[in-house]
Formats: structure tokens, C-alpha cells, sequence
């Protein structure tokens, strides 16, 4: 066992999610995660341009 999932595994995975939360509620949940992933990615840029506006600011400082 590699820590690489197979079809079979993935089917299984799905299934076993259908049938916890039904078809109703998946796009929800899929709908969630994907603003979730965009905010995070979006706060993630935001962190990378003010780290880089200080370091702007701190040489200029020098």
C-alpha cells in the first residue's frame, strides 16, 4: 500500500458520501468548499502582497 488510492477506493469513497449526505445536498457542499478554497487563496495573496510591501518598505528604510 503506496498511499495511492485505485478506482475501487474512490467509487467506495463517493458511495459511502452519497449515501451519508444524498444527492440533494452534495452541490451544496461542493459549492462550499470551492468559496472556501477561493477565500483561502485570495487571503493567501493578500499575505504574499503585504510581505512584499514591507520588505519594500524596509529596504527603503535602509
Amino acid at each position: 500500500m503506496g498511499g495511492k488510492f485505485g478506482v475501487f477506493e474512490i467509487i467506495l469513497i463517493l458511495a459511502i458520501v452519497l449515501l451519508l449526505f444524498g444527492g440533494r445536498k452534495i452541490p451544496e457542499l461542493m459549492k462550499g468548499l470551492g468559496q472556501g478554497i477561493r477565500e483561502f487563496k485570495d487571503a493567501s495573496k493578500g499575505q504574499e502582497k503585504n510581505t512584499a510591501e514591507g520588505d519594500k518598505k524596509s529596504i527603503e528604510e535602509k
